[in-house]
């Protein structure tokens, strides 16, 4: 096969990109922002409920946000949490609500007396023990587990073909800069807390048993590396990291127990030569110094904080993204947001380094939210040129 053509506008689409990843000043900054794929739904007068279960949906809803927001990539991608294998493996960790979203309650499936035999064998543990907990499907004889894995497979397959098939039909329609999908994975000490211990589990565990959770964090880092690296990671497909507990902890426990493993997971990152993208949750004001530490020229998108210190702890050896607040786009005139836009650009986009993006992802175009976002955009398009 020969090498992919690109048209004029998706070339130069990628390059904002390239040259931001690279160091190099763009053209103008890059506008990267995520609508929600139970957004885009409702946005598209869809029933939730019924668009994420029906695939001839699918392409319905891409098109509707993909042709009225003209970011530089997709405001759109592929669901990761698709309802449809959830429902057929039994979910416990991933629910739909009543309104229709997904969401992840409080749950843990890892006794605080099960810690020796997790720290032995993650994997093993994981698969004979904590997944039946988790999964009400896989808790079962050997050939109706068998069975409920291989159903809930080929849904997830099926549907994951659509939503390939969408994307790139959308990307090609509206010259969307793309590069292939990159790993995801999780700090040693957020991915305790997500699903095995639970957030409120891992903030007595590490007063009750410190030694464990220091064991177990170092026990589960070769996974965390081995889900960061896949075979299409680069420097363009990085690496997507959500970065969790970190703000919530009292920075001495920070230093001791989150710090060390994420640290040791982002320098076998940068060893591969695989960049990443971090979304850095809540407020680390207090924290920030420590990922001015690290190396590779990571993407951190911020959700809270002071614009003017992340610059200047970060904007020298990382890229920043992030930090535009998506309450103003409900609450704000088209003026107040986008002044909101070029008050971040004034700071943020000095001497490159900065692609803009929202403080988070956007689960709601309800109301005035559609209209000023799509002025946000344009602003940051005209305003942002270098």
């Amino acid at each position: 096969m020969g090498e992919r053509k690109f048209t004029e506008s998706q070339a130069e689409r990628i390059e904002l990109f390239q040259d931001v990843y690279e160091g190099r000043i763009p053209k103008r900054v890059p506008v990267e922002v995520s609508v929600s794929w139970e957004a885009a739904i409702r946005y598209s007068g869809l029933e939730l409920k019924e668009a994420q279960w029906n695939t001839e949906l699918y392409g319905v809803f891409f098109d509707k946000v993909c042709k009225e927001f003209n970011t530089d990539k997709s405001p759109i991608m592929p669901t990761l949490r698709n309802p449809v294998h959830y429902w057929l493996l039994g979910s416990k960790a991933i629910i739909m609500s009543e309104s229709g979203y997904m969401q992840h309650p409080e749950i843990y499936c890892l006794e605080p007396e099960e810690y020796d035999l997790f720290i032995e064998d993650p994997y093993q543990c994981m698969v004979e023990k904590l997944l039946p907990r988790l999964y009400e499907g896989l808790d079962a004889g050997k050939d109706e587990k068998a069975l409920n894995l291989a159903r809930a497979f080929h849904a997830k397959n099926r549907t994951g073909a659509v939503m390939g098939a969408t994307m790139a039909e959308m990307i090609e329609k509206y010259q969307f800069a793309a590069f292939p999908a990159g790993g995801m994975t999780e700090a040693p000490f957020d991915f305790l807390a997500d699903f095995i211990r639970s957030f409120s589990g891992i903030a007595k565990d590490i007063r009750r048993y410190p030694e464990k959770v220091l064991k177990a964090c170092d026990a589960v880092l070769p996974h965390m590396q081995k889900l960061a690296v896949v075979p299409s990671s680069s420097r363009y497909s990085r690496t997507f990291i959500p970065l969790h507990m970190a703000p919530f902890m009292r920075p001495k426990d920070f230093d001791q127990f989150w710090w060390p493993t994420f640290k040791k997971l982002m320098d076998y990152i940068a060893e591969k030569n695989v960049g990443v993208k971090a979304f850095v949750e809540h407020d680390w004001g207090d924290k920030i110094d420590h990922l001015g530490e690290l190396g590779n020229r990571v993407e951190f998108q911020f959700e809270y904080g002071d614009p003017q210190k992340i610059k200047q702890t970060l904007g020298n050896k990382h890229i920043i993204s992030g930090l535009y607040p998506i309450t103003l786009l409900q609450t704000g005139t088209e003026k107040e947001c986008t002044d909101k836009a070029k008050a971040l650009l004034d700071v943020l986009a000095l001497d490159g380094g900065y692609i803009f993006n929202t403080d988070k992802t956007i689960y709601s175009l309800e109301g005035k939210i559609a209209d000023n976002l799509k002025a946000v955009i344009e602003t940051v398009k005209t305003y942002g040129r270098y």
